[in-house]
């Protein structure tokens, strides 16, 4: 990319990058959410700002999406509870995530660089 003078990068982060986690959704069940994931999804959303910046003068776009919970066949109270607080009322899908990566890859996004964008049915608005 940096020869060609252009390309995309987009990296996967997080909601729990950006706010705590509710371990509320964790009642009655034996999941948890590790101190790890958090500070690394935050850095993966930092660390894309930093390289928009410095690869920006050579049209080279970085932005990072970051998914709220994605339904994977996760204990059915923990689904209940992450249900109840979102405001879609739901989790979602990988097929909810695809298409804002596309997006980003694509040249509808040719003037964005360095953006997080959230996909997260609402989570991170309440």
């Amino acid at each position: 990319m940096d020869n060609q003078k252009s390309g995309v990068i987009v990296n996967i982060a997080s909601i729990y990058g950006m706010v705590g986690p509710d371990f509320n959704l964790y009642d009655q069940t034996n999941m948890t959410m590790p101190p790890a994931y958090s500070a690394i999804k935050g850095g993966v959303i930092n660390f894309t700002k930093y390289l928009a910046s410095y690869y920006g003068n050579k049209n080279i776009r970085i932005n990072c999406v970051s998914p709220g919970g994605i339904f994977n066949k996760q204990n059915l109270k923990f689904v209940e509870n992450y249900n109840k607080k979102v405001p879609l009322g739901r989790m979602a899908q990988n097929t909810d995530i695809s298409p804002s990566v596309c997006f980003l890859l694509s040249d509808y996004a040719s003037y964005i660089t360095g953006h997080n964008l959230v996909v997260d049915g609402g989570w991170t608005i309440i």
